[in-house]
């Protein structure tokens, strides 16, 4: 896909994978909207990317658990950009602990920010997309095939995240819209409230992920890989 003049949203874009996907999109000429829920966090972002592609970036707060606030996040980028060509639907928080200690508010946020919201942004986008073809990206995780003790939530929100992007994929793929999912393994970023380290090196990095996507949108029109697998090549032996 020829990027120049696309137009990109990335959510969770401020940071981590996000913000890797948004910086390889801006340097492949696209128009990038990036999202977050603090402002602070997006006004820094846009800086950063505006080195990067002068005039061709915006940024909007947006909590993707609200569907009133997804809707803005798509009217403003249409107001700004005119169009919807590529969805990157990044935005994700992991809480872990066991079911019993997991709080009812704590497993509705992992559920309603990794899962619910990719139908909020995918429910606004396809109907753009439709009128021009498009490519929605929903990163996931290897937690989405694999479960763990205290992670159930986290398990439930990308088991269920896989299952829709994989119906999703079926219901669009004849209105020129493409769907993958990309299931990292262990990144290299903060989060789940981890800290990036050296110590860490043997994890992928963002810009792995990133690289990812960048392939995915120059397959031949024709080529769907529909789910990509990524995981470190070394991980410590257990």
């Amino acid at each position: 896909m020829n990027l120049s003049g696309k137009t990109a949203i990335v959510t969770g874009g401020t940071k981590g994978i996000g913000k890797a996907i948004a910086e390889s999109l801006a340097r492949a000429e696209a128009n990038v909207v990036v999202s977050a829920r603090t402002s602070g966090d997006v006004q820094l972002a846009i800086a950063q990317l505006t080195r990067i592609a002068p005039g061709r970036v915006a940024g909007f707060p947006c909590d993707v658990r609200s569907h009133e606030q997804v809707r803005s996040l798509f009217q403003n980028t249409i107001d700004t950009f005119q169009n919807v060509d590529i969805l990157v639907n990044n935005a994700g928080i992991g809480i872990f602990a066991s079911v019993e200690d997991m709080s009812p508010e704590e497993f509705r946020a992992v559920i309603e920010t990794n899962l619910v919201s990719v139908y909020y942004c995918c429910h606004e986008a396809i109907p753009l997309m439709k009128t021009r073809g498009g490519y929605i990206f929903n990163i996931s995780s290897l937690a989405g095939a694999n479960a763990h003790p205290r992670m159930a939530a986290y398990n439930a929100s990308k088991f269920g995240l896989n299952g829709f992007s994989e119906a999703l994929m079926q219901e669009v793929r004849h209105d020129g819209i493409k769907v993958s999912y990309i299931m990292p393994g262990s990144v290299n970023t903060e989060f789940g409230g981890d800290e990036p380290s050296d110590a860490k090196s043997w994890q992928l990095q963002p810009e792995d992920v990133a690289h990812v996507v960048m392939d995915l949108l120059n397959y031949p029109e024709r080529t769907l890989p529909s789910r990509v697998e990524i995981r470190p090549t070394k991980p410590p032996k257990k």
